[in-house]
Formats: C-alpha cells, sequence, structure tokens
C-alpha cells in the first residue's frame, strides 16, 4: 500500500494546477481542490477504472463531483490521465467556449459524468447513476457474464450536506441499499460565509447512519494517504449499503489563507501563488508545470483501464454468443436507439371513444408500451394512484432483502421526495441504459424546479409525468392548482412542454418525449375527463400544433391547450347562436415543437388577417407569441368542484365567447398580421 515522494509530487501537481487555473482567469475556487487532492489521487489512481480514450465505456466507473465549484481539480485530473483536456484547455478555465467552464458541464467536457454546479444535484444524480447501475446489471448479468459491474463515487461538501435534495437523495440511497454508491464528504468546516458554525452544526455521520449508509471517518484528510486507501476498500466490500466516508481536510492546504474562508471561492493572490509553489517543491516563477513523472503515473493507469475495456469487450463479445436477445437489446440501448415498431403500440382514438382524463390516458400509453420499450424505467413521488403511472403487471425496483420487488424492477417508489426524484432521473438518464419517467402534481413539479432545469441544461432524455394540470382538480384549491407553473417551464430553454387536449396527443407527447435524445419533456396531464376531439391525430399532435376545427372565413381564432381546447370548441357553436361570429379553433399541446415547424406550415394553422386569442385556465405569460388577446387566470385558483372552479373564473363557452366578441370588435378594420411574422424571423 506504500506510499512516497512520486505520490506526494502527483497530488501537489493537481493543487498547483488549480491555483494557476484561478490566478490566471481571477475567478474560481482554489480551496476545495488543494483540500481534495490527495483523496483524487487515491480514488482515481488506486480504485478506479476507467479509458479515457473511451469515455463512454459502459462499465467504466463513473465519478461525480457535486460540489461542482470545486472542477479545476476535476479538470487537473482528466488532463493528467489523458483524456481529451489539454494543458491549454487547463489555461483556458473560466473562458468563453472552453472545454473548462466555470462548473462541470457533461456536454462541454470529455470526462465529465453528469453536470453538477448548484450544490446537492451531484448528490442526487450519483444516486441515479447507481440506481441504473443495478437495474441494467440485473436486467443482463447472467452466470459467469457480471458485464455491468462498476461503482459510482462521489464528492460533496458542507454545501451539499445542507442542501435539502442531498437529504432527499441520502434517504432514498438508503432505502434502496444501493451498495455500489461511495460518496466521499469533504469535512473542511467551510462555506461561502465562513466557518459553518454559523450555520451547520449537525453531526453528518450520524445522520447518514440513520439513512442506512455504511459509514467511515479519515481524520487526516491532508496526509493520511493509506488511512483513505483503507476506508475506500472497506466500503467497496459493502454490499448492501451505500457509504459515506467522512474525511476532514482543510481547505486550500498550503495556502497562506488555507483553513478559511478567504480560499474558497477567490482566487490565490501573486505572493501565495508563489510561496505555496515553494512549499511544494515547485519553482515560484513557473506556471502550470506537470512532472513528466506524474504523466507517466497517471498514464499507466489509463492503460490499465483501456486493457480492462479490451478485456471487457472480449467477454461481451462471448456473452453475446451465448445470450444473443439480452446482447443485441444492450447494444441498442447504448446507442440511444428505440426498438424497431415501438410506435406501432401507440394507443390512439376516434372522436365517438369515450371522455378519459390524460393522466388516464397517460396509464395506458405506458399500459401498452412497457413490454416494447425495455428501457424505460419510472415512478413517482408518492402519489402513484393519482399520477397512473404504474402498468398492472410492474415490479417495484427494491432490494431483495424487503421482500417487495427486486433489483430487475422498473418500477421506482420514490417517496415525497421531488426534488432528489428530478435529480436521480438526471442521473438514471446519464447512465446511457435508460429512460426515466417521474411522476408528481403539476404544482409540484416547482419543488423539483432546480434539477429540471438541469435535465434541459444536460441535455437528458427525461419525462415528468405532472398531473392535476390547472385548477381542473377542484377541491384541493390554490396550494395545489399550479397558475404559473407552465410558463416557468415553457420559458426553458431545450424543454418540451405538452399539455394534451385528448388520447392522441397524449400519444403524439410520448412518442416524441421519447424519440428526442437530448431533449427533456413534461407532460402535464388533467385529473378531469376529456372528449376525444374530432381533427386530433397522431400525424397532428407531432407537429405541437394544429388546427383542431376549421371554419372558412371566420371572425376569429381560439387557440388553446389541454382541457381548455374542448371549451373552445364548444363556445364556436354559442358564437355563432348568440353573436353571429365564426370561429376556428387550434389546438397546441407543445410550444417547442410546434416552433420548429416551418413558417408555412404554422402561418397556416395561424394565418394573417384573423385576430387570435388564447385561452388557457393559467397565466397567460407566453401566449403573445401565438396571439393577439391573452384570455387566462392570472391569479390563484379556488377550491371546488373542478366545474364550479371554471364557471367561476368563466372558462366557460360563455365567457370565452365574451371575450372573443370584445377581441373581434377590437380589431374589426385593422390588418391583422399573424404573430407568426416577427421581425427577427429570419435571423431564427
Amino acid at each position: 500500500m506504500g506510499y512516497g515522494k512520486d505520490d506526494e509530487l502527483a497530488i501537489n501537481t493537481i493543487r498547483l494546477l488549480a491555483v494557476d487555473a484561478t490566478f490566471k482567469a481571477n475567478s474560481g475556487h482554489p480551496g476545495a481542490p488543494m483540500g481534495m487532492a490527495p483523496v483524487s489521487h487515491v480514488l482515481f489512481n488506486k480504485f478506479m477504472t476507467f479509458n479515457p480514450k473511451n469515455p463512454d465505456w459502459v462499465n467504466r466507473d463513473r465519478f461525480v463531483l457535486s460540489n461542482g465549484h470545486g472542477c479545476m481539480l476535476q479538470y487537473a485530473l482528466l488532463h493528467l490521465f489523458g483524456y481529451g483536456v489539454s494543458l491549454d484547455d487547463i489555461k483556458a478555465f473560466r473562458s468563453v467556449d472552453s472545454c473548462t467552464p466555470g462548473h462541470p458541464e457533461a456536454l462541454d467536457t470529455p470526462g465529465i459524468e453528469v453536470t453538477t454546479g448548484p450544490l446537492g444535484q451531484g448528490f442526487a444524480n450519483a444516486v441515479g447513476l447507481a440506481i441504473a447501475q443495478a437495474s441494467t446489471a440485473a436486467h443482463f448479468n447472467k452466470p459467469d457474464f457480471d458485464i455491468i459491474n462498476n461503482h459510482t463515487f462521489f464528492f460533496f461538501g458542507d454545501g451539499c450536506a445542507m442542501e435539502g435534495i442531498a437529504s432527499e437523495a441520502a434517504s432514498t440511497a438508503g432505502h434502496l441499499q444501493l451498495g455500489n454508491l461511495i460518496g466521499i464528504y469533504d469535512d473542511n468546516h467551510i462555506s461561502i460565509d465562513g466557518d459553518t458554525n454559523c450555520a451547520f452544526t449537525e453531526d453528518v455521520m450520524k445522520r447518514f447512519e440513520a439513512y442506512g449508509w455504511h459509514t467511515q471517518w479519515v481524520k487526516k484528510g491532508d496526509d493520511d494517504l493509506e488511512g483513505i486507501e483503507k476506508a475506500i476498500a472497506a466500503a467497496k466490500e459493502v454490499k448492501d449499503k451505500p457509504s459515506m466516508i467522512k474525511l476532514t481536510t482543510t481547505i486550500g492546504f498550503g495556502s497562506l489563507l488555507q483553513g478559511t474562508g478567504g480560499v474558497h471561492g477567490n482566487a490565490l493572490k501573486a505572493d501565495d501563488c508563489k510561496q505555496v509553489k515553494s512549499k511544494f517543491g515547485f519553482n515560484p516563477e513557473e506556471s502550470f508545470v506537470v512532472p513528466q513523472k506524474v504523466y507517466d503515473m497517471y498514464h499507466k493507469h489509463a492503460d490499465e483501464g483501456a486493457a480492462a475495456e479490451q478485456e471487457w469487450n472480449q467477454l461481451f463479445e462471448k456473452y453475446g454468443s451465448k445470450h444473443k436477445a439480452e446482447y443485441d437489446d444492450l447494444k441498442r440501448r447504448l446507442s440511444g436507439k428505440l426498438p424497431e415498431g415501438w410506435e406501432k403500440k401507440l394507443p390512439t382514438y376516434k372522436p365517438t371513444d369515450k371522455e378519459v382524463a390524460s393522466r388516464k390516458l397517460s396509464e395506458a400509453v405506458l399500459e401498452a408500451i412497457h413490454d416494447v420499450v425495455p428501457d424505460l424505467i419510472g415512478g413517482s413521488a408518492d402519489l402513484t394512484g393519482s399520477n397512473n403511472t404504474r402498468w398492472k403487471d410492474a415490479v417495484d425496483f427494491q432490494p431483495p432483502s424487503l421482500g417487495i420487488g427486486d433489483r430487475a424492477g422498473r418500477y421506482i417508489r420514490y417517496g415525497v421526495r421531488e426534488h432528489a426524484m428530478a435529480g436521480i432521473m438526471n442521473g438514471i438518464s446519464a447512465y446511457g441504459t435508460l429512460i426515466p419517467f417521474g411522476g408528481t402534481f403539476l404544482n409540484f413539479m416547482s419543488y423539483a424546479a432546480g434539477s429540471v432545469r438541469l435535465s434541459s441544461l444536460s441535455h437528458c432524455r427525461v419525462i415528468y409525468v405532472a398531473t392535476h394540470d390547472s385548477i381542473g382538480l377542484g377541491e384541493d384549491g390554490p396550494t395545489h392548482q399550479p397558475i404559473e407553473t407552465l410558463a416557468h417551464f415553457r420559458a426553458l430553454p431545450n424543454m418540451m412542454v405538452w399539455r394534451p387536449a385528448d388520447g392522441n396527443e397524449t400519444s403524439a407527447a410520448y412518442y416524441i418525449a421519447l424519440t428526442s435524445k437530448s431533449t427533456p419533456s413534461i407532460l402535464a396531464l388533467t385529473r378531469q375527463n376529456l372528449p376525444q376531439l374530432e381533427n386530433s391525430t397522431l400525424e397532428n399532435g407531432i407537429k405541437g400544433g394544429y388546427v383542431a376545427v376549421e371554419n372558412e372565413n371566420a371572425d376569429i381564432t381560439l387557440i388553446s391547450s389541454g382541457s381548455e381546447v374542448c371549451i373552445c370548441i364548444e363556445a364556436i357553436k354559442y358564437l355563432k347562436e348568440k353573436h353571429n361570429l365564426t370561429a376556428r379553433v387550434v389546438s397546441v399541446p407543445c410550444f417547442e415543437v410546434f416552433d420548429t415547424q416551418s413558417k408555412e406550415y404554422r402561418l397556416k394553422v395561424l394565418p394573417d388577417g384573423i385576430p387570435i386569442m388564447s385561452v388557457e385556465a393559467m397565466s397567460t405569460l407566453g401566449w403573445e407569441r401565438y396571439s393577439h388577446e391573452q384570455f387566462g387566470l392570472n391569479r390563484f385558483g379556488a377550491s371546488g368542484p373542478y366545474k364550479d372552479v371554471y364557471k367561476k373564473f368563466e372558462f366557460t363557452p360563455e365567457g370565452i365567447s365574451k371575450r372573443a366578441v370584445a377581441t373581434v370588435d377590437f380589431y374589426k378594420g385593422d390588418k391583422v398580421r399573424s404573430p407568426v411574422n416577427r421581425a427577427f424571423q429570419q435571423l431564427i
């Protein structure tokens, strides 16, 4: 196990790359890298199996830096081990278009598994990666073919430990007994406000013991390399619990400001840079120095990882000769493709079919496709019976010891943990073999918003099943009725927000959600029943918007989504009989998908010359992109039977008609131009 001067040299090289990069950028967090360099050296060089030449090898060990502000630690490691991060990239830290941004981003940097930064997110991602590994292993491993057996390691700090999402995720991992998950807690007692004594004095180890984690404490994290190695080795031997190693370190080790908040989020001063280099035996006048000995040591381990992958590839080929169906399925999953012809299982509906709530229509899709899309793994944040996210013969993903499921189960009981559920789904997606979905009420997507944002930023294929989507949920009242939620998530770049109006639109939402490899989706679904629309088809739905009812020489276009589309259609008759006005109705189940259609198509749906009024029982924010006038709800809802609540706020044929008449009168005589015609259109 012995450690010597070469190990010390490697550790100090990591520290000084972080010092130099943050100094050059005059920005960043050198403290955590300087404190965590010893454990990083031991973990990456002694325990982790990976191949820098193929960062996507499926059976690699995963590493997540939940305290992502310390990303120079990870960038230094990636460079030293031979990933596609050059010394020039290190020098370009935090500069525009570099592959070394200010926090780890999976899309920018080879070797970064998940996008972290907001504290606690990486913790939840790591739990998701561990769940995905356990599930994939249960489905594909066979006697003599242990093809999926990697571990997930992650670092987290005091900030992560304080964030609620980490508590939710830790509790989930403890219940699930994820023995493939090892977290190392950087116990340096510092956050941005200074010593954690000002706000965080709990016993973190006792907390994790209560969660059901195996815990250890290495008290001399700055230099006890043998103690660190023993702790990680012991953690790997624990198969029935996740492991947490509390590692007491000195933030900014070697700096004049070591152990203080001053080294947390600020680059070292020039004199401090020089003295720390001298202290570590480096030339104080030189920067970005990597001794050849360090490259040689780390490249040797990288070569061992490449050899391990080659050995795995040979095992996988033998596996293919004995278990061809599983071999083909795993290769397909890793390609991101869906099974051939799966979409033929999507339910379709006729206008004469019965009225059904879209949450039940979503359940019908899952029931129809779960066997032909075996990649799907999903669950609910304790609302299974309300979200309708579980197919009839589903088995729960559980530790076998509990007797209520197994590792091959595809239904996850997330408990009342919306935020962790979303973060865990991002981790599951990042693993590369599964497509996660998760349910809660649309209103409580706001609890999960931090993770949902990272789904978009990270280009994760995840599906949020968000039921009880409006005042239509009725009696639970304003605390549960989402008003602003859709406007929030529609504003997210790279997020498809679906609000289907019937069965075919619901199937269309799932079709696009599953075929979009790099865009997450939110499906906003009703509690109340909806009729099947006359002009609704799968083909129309997948365009994101279409004409639900066409009328020649119309006086007004009513544009809507979800449960209000059918009310707009009812309003056509009322407008004709009471006001002698002709209306047409457009359904837009998904803004983001509709916006990708050709301008010619969008102008056909929303033509010039006709005023357009939007109708949606929530905030009007965002509807100005498609309409001249907006009818919505810019106040909180009310408690009562849903039809009474709709009547109170005039989401009725009469209420819609009243506003439609006012719109027609206002624009009478004007040459009304479609909102599709915009000045910036040619620039998009």
